[in-house]
């Protein structure tokens, strides 16, 4: 990790370095790091270990940003802003200290600390755990977007839950995955700040009673609940090159009344920390298994726990300013990032109506003016439904709203479309399944003014194929927001060698402005520049086979081509036809040991779900083909298979700078958007991949030229669903026929003969659901063509600088400005430091 700022090396006549506000002192964070060695760590440098040296700089590090912290908070309340928060049950932020010295303007002065200190970063670097508190995209999209509204000035708060453990750390034995448990916290988490002032009782369980009030009315009680409480832990995000810190709210679960010393003195000592137990283990796991109904409904009381802490919440700093709720949605704008959070309708609603008394419709206005709804699957399966029987015995009262709104709503809907009942039923926010199920996306939809899709295919479908109904009975409510990422991270931070190149060429206004890459576009036929620009793809490559050999015990050619398939293992991702082409090109290599074949390692990291059998299989089958093929006389090296276990933010961060061909192969109409596809054009990838999800838009806007494009579209699939029959495909393709095969006998490892059978039978007999053997040929064919451009560098380099040049539209900036724009109507506020000084303190 290089600490080099950019800035440093930008020729005089390109754009000039941004001012950097605020940009510490050298000395400062010397001396931060010897205090916080000695009085935070309590060591001297005989006895300190790495970890402690890593404490010390993170803190010094944290210690930069307080300052803007508090002003910025500060400044929120002193001008009374609408705000924005982002409720996710997922912020996959990776690790923050490269990112938080970057965003400070700290790199050259944590450099000289850490010479002076004879201490180096790398080393430091590696003591730092990715926090766990995500699984894939749903997460790392968050943390993008966090980034780019702080960077943004703009007054925004992250909610989501403080996971003792996350996903879970994946390691390979015998080549299936094994979960272990993700101790993230296990030695603490330096970046985290514990405000136990804002904890929040939070109610489960219960039940409803009818009480008569003073003016005759009935009014529903909730009562015989069971307590504990929501305590917030607060992480900094910082703004890159301006004052604005904002912050991510974690909640941690807690037991109202920890231990029973009363009952412990009697001997009963299980039960003196019964409800301890019970309620901390809330946020003890990112997701359980929802295969149980213990773990439905832990799942359950996770969602509503973020939920009612972060209304609370919000509710709390509204009244600070306000008095009349009907100014609640122009200070307060929630943005619902995906299903999970939709009981926040219903919680909004109690409060509005049952707390404070506001009639039905004035709290219904309310509630639907200050929620919007992101969408983020078609998938029947993600769209979340909870057993009302579970509804109504840990959140009954939230189960007679959901009635209540189901049954005004439906009057409207028979209204407006008289003796429709197939309408009503498909639009009910209850299904009239055994047992009954409430639809949690029908509800957020119904409870929203915003509902928006993540990429102009997606949201397409969303309108004409998932819910035609609700966007015929609200215009306008549905909306596309295309995703996207933050280039601070994903190419400033992770890839020095581009970044540098880039800036050294054009300047560093790009940081902020990813559209400003356009400028690269006349260079992408400079021979100069493309060869500076495989340069820097080639130190990449270097540096993560250094990895690989650490990791794996692999020793990987930097010279052959890196095809990378790096994303969550499901079957509609299709890592299993990324497998078959390799056993075609395998089973070529056998059959013709003198093949000239241009050399490739292919990259998987990818973790499945505990749950998920056919997905553990499948990397079972890539881990075989990796034990066979690597070590087969006949392949000579022309095709290595690399799995990298634990796949993360972190390691991410150094595959995807390596990376020359993008794998993005999803079935088309299945995948929402996608950001690593925009992750791995940024660094100079190109794509091969299906016309799915954001993978349209980055064909539009690097031009189809420039991009390997293969496969059935959407509505060809839908005409071929009716008449596939994979089977055909199987007995008239004899390479296929022949791959296939090699999977149902099991070639790769002949003592379990029948290990993958399920496999092929699922693809020749079992219907072949995600249509892999309907895309193979195209697929096969395509990535011929790959293999030609890499033989010619040159041309190779000139569409991957053209990549880089035109993705500057998938930069998270731009899809928060239109969120801003169409959803939110939020002002930035720049922070002057001053505003550390006021009165009101933090006002967090």
């Amino acid at each position: 990790m290089s600490f080099s700022h950019p800035n440093k090396t930008a020729p005089s006549n390109r754009s000039k370095p941004m001012p950097c506000p605020g940009a510490a002192g050298k000395q400062r964070v010397l001396d931060g790091i010897q205090h916080h060695l000695k009085y935070t760590r309590c060591k001297n440098w005989g006895s300190a270990t790495d970890f402690d040296k890593y404490l010390s700089l993170a803190y010094a590090i944290r210690d930069l940003a307080v300052d803007k912290m508090i002003a910025t908070q500060g400044a929120y309340q002193v001008h009374d802003v609408k705000r924005v928060y982002y409720l996710s049950m997922e912020f996959l932020m990776g690790r923050l200290l490269a990112n938080n010295i970057t965003a400070l303007c700290a790199c050259e002065t944590t450099g000289w600390a850490l010479k002076k200190l004879s201490l180096d970063f790398e080393t430091l670097y590696h003591c730092e755990t990715d926090a766990g508190l995500g699984n894939g995209g749903l997460g790392r999209l968050a943390a993008c977007f966090l980034d780019s509204m702080a960077t943004m000035e703009l007054p925004a708060y992250g909610y989501g839950l403080r996971y003792e453990h996350g996903m879970f750390r994946q390691e390979l034995e015998n080549g299936w995955q094994r979960e272990r448990p993700d101790d993230w916290l296990k030695y603490g988490y330096p970046w985290e700040m514990i405000r136990p002032e804002y904890t929040i009782p939070v109610l489960v369980y219960g039940r409803v009673e009818n009480v008569r009030g003073s003016r005759g009315t009935v009014n529903p009680v909730w009562v015989d609940w069971q307590l504990f409480e929501g305590v917030p832990y607060d992480i900094p995000i910082i703004g890159y090159q301006v004052n604005t810190v904002n912050f991510l709210r974690l909640w941690s679960s807690r037991a109202s009344e920890g231990f029973r010393l009363d009952v412990f003195n009697q001997g009963d000592y299980v039960n003196a920390t019964q409800q301890k137990n019970w309620a901390e283990v809330v946020t003890k796991v990112l997701y359980p298994s929802d295969n149980t109904t213990a773990g439905k409904t832990l799942r359950l009381i996770q969602e509503y726990f973020l939920v009612t802490c972060s209304i609370r919440d919000m509710i709390r700093r509204y009244q600070k300013n306000h008095r009349d709720w009907n100014d609640f949605p122009n200070k307060n704008a929630i943005q619902l990032n995906d299903t999970h959070p939709a009981l926040a309708v219903t919680e909004l609603m109690r409060f509005f109506h049952d707390e404070i008394a506001l009639p039905w419709d004035t709290a219904w206005d309310l509630t639907t003016r200050s929620l919007a709804y992101t969408n983020h699957t078609i998938m029947p399966e993600a769209l979340e439904k909870w057993p009302v029987p579970l509804l109504e015995k840990v959140l009954p009262r939230h189960l007679q709203i959901i009635y209540e709104i189901n049954q005004r709503f439906l009057q409207q809907v028979e209204v407006r479309y008289p003796n429709d009942i197939d309408r009503l039923r498909s639009m009910s926010l209850i299904e009239e399944s055994t047992p009954k199920q409430a639809r949690m996306a029908n509800l957020a939809i119904v409870g929203c003014h915003s509902v928006n899709g993540v990429s102009a295919l997606h949201t397409d479908l969303l309108t004409r194929k998932v819910f035609p109904e609700f966007n015929a009975m609200f215009p306008g409510r549905f909306n596309n927001k295309t995703n996207g990422i933050t280039q601070r991270r994903w190419l400033l931070v992770c890839n020095p060698p581009l970044a540098k190149l880039i800036t050294d060429t054009i300047g560093d206004a790009w940081v902020k402005n990813l559209d400003e890459l356009q400028r690269l576009e006349p260079l992408a036929g400079d021979h100069g520049f493309q060869k500076a620009f495989l340069e820097a793809k080639r130190q990449n490559k270097l540096r993560l086979t250094k990895i690989i050999r650490k990791v794996t015990g692999e020793t990987v050619d930097p010279n052959s081509l890196f095809d990378v398939q790096v994303k969550r293992l499901h079957e509609y991702k299709r890592q299993l036809l990324n497998a078959l082409h390799i056993i075609t090109l395998y089973l070529r290599l056998k059959a013709n040991p003198g093949l000239d074949m241009v050399p490739r390692t292919f990259l998987f990291g990818a973790k499945a779900a505990p749950s998920y059998t056919k997905a553990k299989y499948i990397i079972k089958l890539i881990t075989s083909l990796g034990d066979r093929i690597n070590n087969d006389p006949d392949v000579r090296n022309r095709l290595k298979i690399v799995f990298l276990p634990d796949y993360e933010v972190s390691l991410a961060e150094r595959i995807i700078p390596a990376a020359d061909l993008s794998e993005q192969i999803s079935t088309a109409g299945t995948e929402a958007s996608g950001t690593g596809n925009m992750k791995l054009a940024l660094n100079g990838a190109l794509t091969i991949g299906t016309w799915d999800g954001a993978n349209i838009e980055i064909a539009q806007a690097v031009g189809r030229e420039n991009i390997f494009v293969f496969g059935y579209r959407t509505p060809q699939l839908a005409q071929l669903v009716p008449v596939y029959n994979p089977r055909d495909l199987y007995q008239a393709d004899p390479e296929l026929k022949q791959v296939l095969d090699a999977i149902r006998d099991n070639q790769f490892s002949p003592e379990s003969p029948t290990l993958f059978a399920d496999l092929y039978a699922a693809l020749v007999e079992k219907g072949d659901r995600y249509f892999l053997l309907a895309d193979y040929r195209p697929y096969v064919n395509a990535q011929k063509k790959v293999s030609a451009l890499y033989r010619h560098q040159s041309l190779w380099a000139r569409q991957a600088i053209l990549n880089v040049a035109r993705v500057g539209r998938f930069s998270s900036d731009r899809t928060i400005r239109e969120y801003v724009r169409d959803i939110w109507h939020i002002k930035p506020l720049p922070i002057r430091l001053d505003d550390a000084d006021t009165p009101i303190g933090n006002g967090a």
